[in-house]
């Protein structure tokens, strides 16, 4: 009797030692992995995989770019021009600012066709503002702790690959205005 009790046992571990490589070599096949210890993707997606890291910001990115992507066109009088791209887990952050001459904005966001016409806020918001893509990242104060600021959507969802984009206007002083857009890819 002894040896049908050790056959048993020893057909047991055998069962779950199967069992745990079958489940290993399922995970494997799972991962997205090469194989060779790499990791793949396409497009913006690879970016994000081999940082190992999402969210993580885009190197290199320029505002132009950032535009294009918006689908915006800068003005050729915006100074100061600032953007950055987020890789996120589902969808992606883009950031451009810029200045322009207070005089010239109302044109600029004529263009941009808004949805409905911007609404204006005298104060910043009340509660505690962190946004996913944070304009701190070009060393800006988010539009939302600001007073005196115009803002609104420009479409949601945009024609294109945008999901979003909205736009905020505040006044620097009496000729200048601060320009700020955020889009959701």
């Amino acid at each position: 009797m002894r040896a049908g009790t050790g056959s048993t046992v020893s057909v047991r571990g055998a069962s779950a030692g199967a069992l745990c490589l079958a489940a290993l070599a399922l995970l494997t096949a799972c991962s997205g992995g090469s194989g060779d210890g790499t990791r793949t993707g396409t497009g913006r997606d690879a970016d994000a995989d081999t940082r190992g890291q999402v969210p993580a910001w885009k190197a290199g990115v320029t505002p132009a770019a950032i535009g294009e992507l918006m689908h915006v066109r800068i003005p050729a009088e915006a100074r100061d021009r600032r953007a950055a791209y987020q890789n996120g887990f589902q969808d992606d952050g883009l950031l451009l600012a810029f200045t322009v001459p207070t005089a010239r904005v109302d044109a600029f966001v004529n263009r941009l066709a808004p949805e409905q016409e911007l609404t204006h806020r005298a104060k910043p918001l009340q509660q505690s503002v962190k946004p996913m893509t944070p304009f701190a990242h070009l060393g800006l104060k988010e539009p939302e702790t600001l007073a005196d600021v115009r803002s609104g959507p420009v479409c949601a969802p945009c024609a294109g690959e945008l999901n979003s984009l909205e736009v905020t206007v505040h006044p620097l002083d009496a000729r200048t205005s601060q320009v700020y857009l955020r889009g959701v890819d």
